[in-house]
């Protein structure tokens, strides 16, 4: 692979059966930093691609798969590991899962659908990030889960629901043009 962006995001890709196997292994410091290594390593290789001009079709594919597999899998594992209530878990998954199925589903029905990130979506992004960094940080340093745990849980839920209403709107529309 001799694109340099493409080839940070396959590493990416490859840390999360770690930050996964960490998390179910309870080895909280190990998952805390290779989350925090993908996180550094997400921003670094934007940055490549946009500062050199390393933009390529396969990295506008990859880059969103490996934050999306990454998110997922630690919302399910930290679900697993009983951190998370199971049913935050669900919600993520099955919000990125409703949105793949729309847009095959346009597919199939020769009627494609472009996706382009919603800023409700982008708020969504940085709130699931933030909150799984936390919990992760919290397991690491031994920080309580009193107080803010219930308000960033809530928060993540409302902007995952909004999320998912604001693309099923879109969709509905566009399919119904």
């Amino acid at each position: 692979m001799d694109n340099i962006p493409n080839l940070i995001t396959v590493m990416r890709l490859l840390l999360v059966p770690v930050v996964i196997s960490s998390i179910t292994s309870h080895h909280w410091h190990f998952a805390f930093g290779a989350f925090a290594i993908a996180g550094i390593s997400d921003a670094i290789d934007g940055f490549i691609a946009r500062r050199f001009d390393m933009r390529s079709e396969l990295g506008a594919y990859l880059d969103p798969l490996a934050d999306k597999a990454l998110l997922m899998s630690i919302y399910v594992a930290l679900a697993i590991a009983t951190i998370l209530p199971g049913w935050i878990a669900i919600l993520v998954v099955s919000r990125d899962l409703m949105i793949v199925g729309a847009v095959v589903i346009s597919w199939v029905l020769d009627k494609p659908v472009a996706i382009r990130p919603l800023w409700v979506s982008k708020f969504n992004t940085a709130a699931q990030i933030s909150f799984a960094g936390a919990v992760l940080a919290a397991m690491a340093f031994g920080f309580t889960l009193d107080g803010w745990f219930e308000v960033m849980l809530s928060g993540v839920a409302a902007l995952t629901l909004a999320s998912t209403a604001a693309y099923l709107t879109q969709w509905l529309k566009h399919m119904s043009a």
